[in-house]
């Protein structure tokens, strides 16, 4: 897979922060993962659409482990349409939303937040759009 979207969190993840990927899924590969990352290079929280499946799928690997996965059976992405994906933070769990459906709540394995620096979305497909931003105050914004 290909990387689309690298940022780097300063200060790193926080409750409010939220990721907003657009796109269109014309293939039926599984070819398509958003990855949050600890400055130590744990994957903190990995989500996966699996198509195949038509299932959303959570983990996080810490260690050079993975940990048990997490599996929603709600999947409104379809092949063929382009779709939206949400992935916004709390204190507790990651939200994943899908063309506004929520459709997988994932607690925090990763401890604390703060350790959480970097955010990367893999996919064979080129993205519309790719958006991180912490409520109300996007990157780049100077609050002018």
């Amino acid at each position: 897979m290909a990387l689309q979207f690298e940022a780097f969190c300063a200060g790193g993840l926080a409750p409010g922060w939220s990721l907003l990927v657009q796109g269109q899924s014309d293939s039926g590969d599984d070819k398509f993962e958003i990855d949050f990352l600890s400055e130590a290079g744990d994957i903190a929280f990995h989500i996966k659409p699996r198509f195949s499946s038509a299932t959303m799928v959570g983990n996080a690997c810490q260690g050079g482990r993975w940990g048990e996965e997490e599996v929603s059976s709600i999947f409104p992405l379809s092949l063929g349409e382009p779709f939206e994906m949400e992935v916004s933070s709390d204190a507790e769990h990651f939200h994943v939303y899908a063309q506004e459906h929520k459709v997988l709540q994932f607690p925090h394995r990763q401890r604390p937040l703060a350790a959480i620096t970097r955010v990367r979305v893999l996919s064979d497909r080129n993205l519309a759009q790719v958006e991180l931003a912490k409520r109300g105050l996007s990157w780049g914004d100077r609050g002018y």
